[in-house]
């Protein structure tokens, strides 16, 4: 069996299986495509069939092009990580710690940009405790505000979260959050631009996206996956909103940098493509390889990294992404030094530097990350590295 009709079969299994209604998967080696490979639907009803060109909602993937971007900044020299972001930010000045039985603090100071990008600046998602409860009423009030056809602006919702109290000390712990939106806002407050406009013209162009984006608009919704959500009933379609994102027909006021673009397996590649040339894209210079090699580094100590989930046993964090840096205590067959990071509805990036590999797969299933078909991925496809087949 080739390694093609295995990868096939796995996601042909999933589908049957009702993980996910469609998935696809590409594998690129050395600026080559190794296989493509796809099954089930983009949308059930319709028997509309998953392709390579549909377009996904990245969810958590975007937060790999939000670090990116802000690595431009840096390399222009527009900011310093070591700048407290209520340097751009004024929401966040005079910050304060809330701890589990709800008791007020004052924080010894507002998180720095390099916190941000290790997810251990204090913030929070919407949860249960007692910052993720704050977090939660500045989320549902942007819900409202869409459901009405409007929205909150990224950095008038980011200054909004800013005066919610953090949930620990700057810098203390690991605990993944709303970082990368934060950091959406800075480089709106920085460049001038809206962050949409500043990744289009820095990334999205240079690097040929042509379908990623904040939204999608109506001559593309064709080409827009359903997504999914796993019911004891089987899949049945979810058109919630999750973390001010999920009305993609229109431009939104919130852009947000964790969790807010599209795009497609072929976009995605592209970036991709450029992280593992050293910044390049087709003989096009886009970061620096200074800015990739700081990128794809981890930035943890070894008491923050104890927070990270246990799913991530192997792993360190660093600049919005996972990197491997012990192999050996993987749930499978990994690499050291690989990087990425995977999305809520199921879409993966990873990159392996050392073996010029790039493993991607998107599908729209809620609550997912990395998942059990991916997971079979991976090891199929680094079996057949390690035997010198691809």
């Amino acid at each position: 069996m080739t390694l093609h009709d295995q990868i096939t079969d796995i996601l042909a299994a999933a589908v049957e299986n009702r993980e996910c209604a469609g998935v696809n998967v590409l594998v690129r080696r050395h600026g080559e495509e190794v296989l493509y490979t796809q099954a089930g639907m983009a949308d059930i009803e319709s028997r509309r069939h998953v392709q390579r060109d549909s377009i996904f909602r990245l969810y958590s993937q975007t937060k790999p092009v939000t670090a990116a971007a802000v690595m431009l900044l840096v390399e222009r020299g527009l900011i310093d990580l070591m700048d407290g972001v209520d340097k751009f930010l004024p929401g966040f000045r005079n910050p304060q710690v809330v701890d589990a039985q709800g008791n007020l603090a004052k924080a010894y100071r507002a998180p720095w940009i390099i916190e941000l990008l290790g997810m251990t600046a204090g913030l929070s998602y919407p949860g249960e405790d007692p910052a993720g409860q704050y977090a939660a009423r500045v989320f549902e009030d942007a819900h409202a505000q869409i459901r009405a056809g409007g929205g909150i602006p990224t950095v008038e919702f980011m200054n909004r979260l800013g005066e919610q109290p953090l949930a620990f000390q700057p810098g203390t712990h690991w605990r993944y959050s709303t970082c990368a939106d934060v950091l959406g806002a800075v480089i709106e407050v920085v460049t001038g631009k809206r962050f949409g406009d500043f990744l289009k013209e820095e990334l999205f162009e240079p690097l040929n996206m042509v379908d990623t984006a904040f939204w999608v608009p109506e001559a593309k919704q064709e080409r827009f996956v359903t997504c999914y959500k796993r019911t004891a009933e089987g899949l049945t379609p979810w058109r919630d909103m999750n973390l001010a994102c999920g009305v993609y027909d229109r431009d939104p006021a919130f852009e947000s940098g964790g969790a807010g673009l599209t795009s497609t397996l072929e976009d995605y590649s592209h970036f991709a493509d450029m992280m593992l040339h050293g910044g390049v894209y087709e003989g096009k210079r886009v970061l620096s390889p200074k800015a990739v090699e700081f990128l794809t580094t981890p930035q943890l100590t070894d008491a923050v990294r104890a927070d990270m989930w246990d799913s991530l046993a192997g792993y360190s964090y660093g600049k919005l992404s996972r990197v491997c840096v012990e192999p050996e205590r993987a749930a499978g067959f990994a690499m050291k030094g690989e990087y990425g990071w995977d999305g809520w509805l199921g879409t993966y990036f990873c990159n392996l530097p050392e073996q010029g590999m790039t493993i991607l797969s998107m599908q729209n299933t809620t609550d997912a990350g990395t998942t059990t078909v991916v997971r079979k991925v991976r090891n199929a496809v680094l079996a057949a590295l390690s035997r010198g087949e691809i």
